[in-house]
């Protein structure tokens, strides 16, 4: 899944002038009786141009003025539980949303909710509030799309596809919800299927690294290693710093006999990320085949060292020491990594003592 922005919907609406009433022989000034509507509205707009220009503070205390001269002002509390939001105060801004629903039922209520439970990690509160999103507006896209996000978290996977289906339906050119649904068919093993999702996606916005690198790992699952190597470096060029592309990259090197390619890209995926387990170890693997048995040693040590109970890097440390004629170090990683999980470590702990 990947990180979205969360959109809200700023009502806006402006005071009307007072009317001036004409007789006969005088102009005469209707009287107004102010129940501080106007003043209230006064307050929204400065907030709404406030929260526009991300003048969060001072959007706030204009909203905060609205309320208090207009107690049931259903989208001054809406806007104020956005700013809120935006301030990373999730608690406060859900108040104000269930505030507004006491008002009026809105699906943009429900929906904003909805993001600041899931924020809190209230995943399926958040569920709940997109699921009323749609009761109430039945063309929601972006309430179906991450209620899919929340079943593709939980993996279910054929839940999330018909839910980003939907957002699909609604919105045709959601590349979002193209994107997740393709992830979520590589999870069901409908690779085809997902490379089409991709491909749409890339239509809908050529820009979206992540999708390129999805694109790529599903190419290379289908052993499309060159059209993988091509989709991964699109994806570099469009990130400059996507340490994951490179990875991936390099594995799709590696797996194509490039060893000394897949070194340079593990390396720049170090360079980017220094705490990268996952590089060190695939460099490991690299340098295991340029029988640099040194070097993968020494990579897969730095893997162990981020992440102590990597049991695969373990396994090829011990397959490394082995070439060097290390055998106790070797039986060593190997009985740690039968240890950590790796069934495969079993193979290589028969002739251990």
């Amino acid at each position: 899944m990947n990180i979205k922005k969360v959109l809200f919907v700023l009502f806006c609406s402006f005071a009307t002038q007072n009317m001036i009433n004409a007789q006969t022989d005088s102009i005469v000034k209707a009287k107004v009786l102010d129940d501080g509507s106007q003043d209230a509205e006064k307050f929204y707009n400065s907030g709404i141009s406030n929260f526009a220009n991300k003048n969060f503070n001072a959007a706030l205390n204009d909203f905060n003025q609205a309320v208090t001269l207009k107690p049931d002002f259903e989208r001054a509390y809406y806007n104020r539980g956005a700013v809120k939001f935006e301030m990373k105060d999730y608690n406060e801004a859900i108040a104000d949303f269930d505030k507004a629903l006491t008002i009026n039922e809105s699906a943009d209520s429900y929906f904003s909710r909805g993001q600041a439970k899931y924020a809190l990690n209230k995943k399926e509160e958040a569920m709940a509030d997109y699921t009323k999103t749609t009761e109430v507006k039945a063309d929601y896209a972006q309430a179906y799309y991450y209620r899919g996000g929340i079943k593709f978290e939980n993996a279910d996977y054929k839940s999330a596809i018909d839910d980003f289906t939907r957002a699909i339906t609604i919105k045709p050119d959601y590349a979002y919800a193209y994107n997740d649904r393709g992830s979520a068919k590589r999870q069901l093993d409908d690779i085809k299927g997902a490379i089409s999702d991709y491909n749409k996606a890339l239509v809908a916005n050529s820009e979206l690294a992540f999708t390129y690198n999805n694109l790529a790992s599903a190419k290379r699952k289908l052993g499309d290693l060159k059209g993988a190597i091509s989709d991964y470096t699109e994806a570099i060029n469009q990130k400059k710093d996507y340490y994951v592309a490179y990875n991936n990259r390099g594995s799709a090197k590696l797996d194509n006999g490039d060893y000394q390619g897949a070194v340079d890209d593990f390396t720049k995926a170090i360079q980017l990320k220094a705490d990268y387990s996952f590089a060190f170890n695939n460099r490991a693997a690299a340098k295991y085949k340029l029988k640099d048995y040194k070097g993968s040693i020494d990579d897969c040590s730095k893997a162990i060292q981020i992440n102590s109970s990597y049991g695969y890097s373990y396994l090829n440390r011990g397959i490394a020491k082995e070439m060097i004629r290390d055998n106790s170090g070797a039986c060593a990683d190997w009985i740690k990594a039968a240890e950590l999980g790796v069934e495969s470590a079993k193979n290589y702990t028969g002739d251990c003592k």
